[in-house]
């Protein structure tokens, strides 16, 4: 499927270039009733994301040069708070990590404890986890999909941490096993390296983590055991609900 906006939106848009075959019929074809003659559904197609229109998006005003995307910028906010967390500890600890005592009075930390981590090897990991899986499901379902994927994965992910716990809550895992959640729903062929040696499925891996998460919970070690779990559900139900959506692009 060969989605052509350029040949559409330049005004010379006719029937001919909307249908296949040479009859005389389907050529006097306008250009919506060609369209409407034939579809597919787009999960077939691995086409998640919405058609793109040229000139109408804050990529297409960045040079094409410059590998832009909503993953890589979540990326690059990480790190940067990162710094500024070893500049400013006070202010990046106080006043986007998430403290439940606090949340009211500072409703914006839902988000932007997503963005702050605890040390060095706690960005490294999610970083890596999300340059691999979030850029894999934002070329998959497009921005706008993967960005309420991962914000609502970590809200609600924190939220289900504060039900069981009162401390302060930091980091991206709970939007990240989100990420590998909806992943596993649409991308079941996926093959991770579990320690960069084990070869699994994608929803074996999956299985494997949640397992794991939920046989340490309460272990005292000061991970959100309970958040990994939550946004892995939030995910998967994600994953699930585009799934029963059908939603047709028409063939060109």
């Amino acid at each position: 499927m060969n989605l052509q906006p350029d040949r559409c939106f330049s005004g010379k848009c006719d029937g001919r270039e909307f249908v296949e075959g040479n009859s005389q019929n389907s050529q006097r074809l306008g250009p919506f009733q060609a369209m409407t003659g034939r579809r597919e559904d787009f999960r077939r197609r691995d086409e998640w994301g919405e058609p793109k229109i040229p000139g109408y998006g804050w990529r297409d005003r960045i040079p094409s040069s410059i590998p832009v995307s909503y993953s890589a910028l979540i990326l690059l906010i990480c790190i940067v708070v990162f710094f500024l967390s070893i500049i400013a500890p006070g202010f990046v600890y106080n006043y986007l990590a998430l403290n439940p005592d606090f949340v009211m009075q500072r409703p914006w930390t839902l988000i932007t404890h997503m963005f702050v981590h605890a040390n060095f090897d706690h960005l490294f990991w999610n970083m890596l986890f999300l340059f691999f899986f979030g850029m894999e499901l934002e070329r998959r379902v497009g921005d706008k999909k993967f960005l309420q994927i991962y914000i609502l994965s970590g809200v609600v992910a924190a939220l289900g941490q504060m039900m069981i716990s009162g401390g302060s809550l930091v980091g991206a895992s709970g939007a990240l096993y989100g990420v590998m959640g909806c992943l596993a729903i649409i991308a079941p062929e996926i093959r991770v390296l579990l320690f960069f040696v084990i070869p699994l499925s994608i929803r074996s891996a999956v299985v494997l983590f949640a397992l794991i998460d939920f046989l340490t919970m309460g272990a005292g070690d000061n991970i959100a055991h309970m958040a990994h779990i939550v946004g892995l559900l939030v995910g998967l139900a994600y994953g699930q609900a585009m799934m029963r959506k059908p939603r047709y692009y028409y063939e060109s």
